[in-house]
């Protein structure tokens, strides 16, 4: 036991207790009730009383030896604590810069409010498509030459699978699972094979509505888009409706609105003419109704259309519309929602 003693002495000598959580392992180990030296204090009991006097004398020094380890600790650590900090608490922090979202978002939850005022409600379409979704439902025959103006992407295992052109295939999706009337918005992303440059990009972001109920009209449809118009760009913006093909409207139009940047004089951003193209619209074509299950002899409806990107230009007057795409904090700091 004598032997044991000396061992434990060599061992607290050789520990060095430089932290707060070292000394109270220390502390554990050999203070503690189920410490090193209570069970020494306990195997003191059996020893022959001639030679207490040698142990006792042993294990005080070892009991002296951690006391002092772990005082010498503390005291080292309140002195380092109490010297002057180089941190001046009173100065200001640092700035951290505010996340906020993206242009296109603010620009999407914008004309969402808009419409939900007139009751329209949100319906979420899928990216993947098929091409009876995306193309045949919507009027657009095998061999019809308005294919072409959509430049796909096809899946090359699966000519019939695609990725989205429009968000058109969200409203056929509702229109065969909803009886009228109907009155929605499929916003999404959707991805075209175009060049891309300041003008056009592969991938971008729409917008549509339809509308299907008894009786609805071509003036139903130009008084909601006059409505959002005068919402989004202004109560002095005045609209025009020029006449356009797309399979799936009949009669069919492409709506501008005047120019808020110059006021319908003439500018660089309208080229001089004093209008800006924003959005493509029309009557529900009778051969869509059709193919979604409704009567068109009962229900008529109008469907319109608008790139985000293009209308966050020109809300925003922002030039190239890869900078939507390029997450460049400096670009993005200038939008605040």
């Amino acid at each position: 036991m004598l032997e044991k003693i000396k061992d434990l002495i060599a061992e607290v000598e050789k520990i060095s207790v430089d932290t707060k959580e070292k000394a109270e392992e220390l502390r554990l180990k050999y203070l503690s009730k189920k410490g090193v030296l209570n069970e020494i204090f306990a195997e003191f009991k059996k020893v022959k009383p001639e030679e207490k006097k040698e142990y006792g004398q042993k294990i005080n020094s070892l009991k002296t030896l951690v006391e002092s380890k772990i005082a010498a600790a503390q005291e080292a650590l309140e002195e380092q604590l109490s010297k002057p900090n180089d941190l001046d608490i009173t100065l200001p922090g640092p700035n951290y810069n505010l996340g906020s979202h993206h242009p296109i978002t603010m620009v999407k939850n914008e004309i969402i409010e808009i419409f939900s005022r007139l009751g329209f409600t949100v319906a979420e379409g899928q990216e993947i498509e098929d091409d009876y979704h995306n193309f045949t439902a919507l009027n657009f025959p095998p061999e019809h030459p308005a294919r072409d103006m959509q430049d796909t992407f096809f899946i090359e295992t699966n000519p019939d699978i695609l990725l989205r052109t429009h968000t058109s295939g969200g409203q056929v999706r509702v229109m065969e699972k909803q009886k009228p009337p109907i009155r929605v918005l499929v916003p999404g992303r959707v991805f075209r094979n175009e060049a891309v440059s300041a003008r056009s990009h592969c991938i971008f972001h729409q917008i549509e509505g339809l509308y299907i109920d008894k009786n609805v009209s071509f003036a139903d449809l130009k008084q909601t888009l006059m409505y959002f118009a005068k919402e989004f760009y202004g109560e002095k913006t005045e609209i025009r409706l020029r006449p356009s093909y797309f399979p799936f409207t009949e009669p069919s139009a492409e709506m501008d609105v005047s120019c808020s940047i110059c006021g319908g004089k003439g500018c660089g951003i309208c080229k001089n003419s004093g209008w800006l193209e924003v959005l493509g619209c029309g009557m529900v074509h009778p051969n869509v109704l059709k193919n979604c299950g409704i009567d068109p002899n009962e229900y008529s409806g109008f469907a319109f259309g608008m790139g985000i990107e293009r209308t966050a230009m020109l809300r925003y007057g922002v030039t190239d519309i890869r900078m939507f795409f390029e997450n460049d904090m400096k670009f993005l700091s200038r939008f605040k929602y």
